[in-house]
């Protein structure tokens, strides 16, 4: 968690500093004020890229040559970011330059739900996997190295294969790759166990006319059920030589969760769907916290007047206050500041804080 954050030079951002609570911080504001520029900042910090733009040269304020983001967590350790346009991105955390980016996403687990966050059902298996993994690397230690090593293997094989190496050469590789995404293939299923778990006991308060509804889970490997990884592999080494890559494996793997045995996407509400995302990152931050015994994961949530009625708006802030979570809310309603005594509010415009609770 956070407890003092300063952004220089980030977008309309010139100079801005805040003390955030530990729970929920409601950021507020017209559009265009920089309300969504502040959980840039903060995504920034803690994952080292931006979640609006590939290139950072597009978040240094105009006429400015560097932007610089200097924050404190709740345990005192010092995190700092520059990205100057001609020497590029320096982090330093403890006062020490980082060496990876894995040690500052551990430091501030971050999740973020954007403002179309209900397009959730739309995206392909990559943006499912993605979010499953960032649970399974805060509370599985091993799951970082299998997933990395899963990677450089999968990549010799494929670099064997659009060399047109024989194919005893190609499958060098597919004992090592075999054993670590079976092994990712285990760890995925038991967090997914534990997310569906954490997931109905969440979802119903914030979508009440889905309470008495059942939740099933339907996890795909990423190959043939029948076959092991290995066998899998072997059996397919002909197709893969003629598409050029390897096609099954733990990197096509996919997850899809079913409401009364019909897809959720089929019957929910652009609003049902952003709550379906927000129980989701909700239940991954309760496990989080149970696991690692630890400081609070941050949670931004962009907008979250965008497709909610104010009722649906009070049981996500309600449910944000019982939870082990740092929030930061952006939205363009005012009325809020009057709707949770847990939270601590600032109204933004063009770029500063003009007011926000003591």
């Amino acid at each position: 968690m956070l407890n003092q954050l300063s952004i220089t030079n980030l977008r309309n951002i010139t100079d801005l500093s805040i003390k955030p609570t530990p729970a929920i911080n409601l950021i507020l504001g017209s559009n265009g004020s920089g309300k969504t520029s502040i959980l840039e900042a903060i995504h920034l910090l803690s994952l080292g890229r931006s979640f609006r733009t590939r290139t950072l040269k597009n978040v240094v304020q105009l006429e400015q040559q560097k932007l610089q983001i200097i924050a404190k967590t709740t345990t005192n350790i010092p995190i700092g970011l520059q990205f100057d346009l001609h020497a590029g991105l320096q982090i330093r955390l403890n006062n020490a330059p980082l060496k990876k980016l894995s040690e500052l996403a551990m430091q501030l687990p971050l999740q973020l739900i954007p403002a179309n966050c209900h397009q959730f059902f739309e995206q392909g298996p990559r943006y499912r996997r993605q979010l499953l993994d960032w649970g399974l690397f805060h509370v599985e230690p091993s799951f970082n190295f299998h997933w990395q090593s899963y990677r450089k293997v999968l990549q010799q094989r494929n670099s064997a294969i659009r060399q047109h190496k024989k194919i005893a050469e190609i499958q060098l590789w597919d004992t090592h790759l075999a054993s670590h995404g079976e092994q990712i293939t285990t760890l995925r299923q038991k967090q997914l166990a534990r997310l569906l778990e954490q997931f109905n006991d969440v979802f119903p308060r914030l979508c009440p006319e889905y309470s008495q509804a059942s939740f099933t889970l339907k996890y795909r490997t990423g190959w043939a059920k029948e076959y092991r990884l290995e066998e899998s592999l072997r059996l397919a080494i002909e197709r893969d030589k003629q598409i050029g890559y390897t096609r099954s494996g733990s990197h096509a793997a996919d997850w899809a969760f079913s409401i009364n045995n019909i897809d959720p996407a089929h019957i929910f509400s652009r609003g049902q769907q952003k709550l379906f995302f927000l129980a989701l990152c909700m239940a991954q931050a309760k496990i989080t916290e149970e696991h690692l015994n630890q400081e609070s994961s941050i949670l931004l949530l962009d907008d979250i007047s965008s497709e909610l009625d104010p009722a649906h708006q009070e049981f996500v802030l309600d449910e944000l206050s019982s939870l082990p979570v740092q929030s930061f809310i952006t939205s363009t309603d005012i009325s809020l500041a009057n709707s949770s005594e847990k939270s601590k509010v600032f109204h933004v415009k063009q770029g500063e804080i003009t007011n926000s609770d003591s």
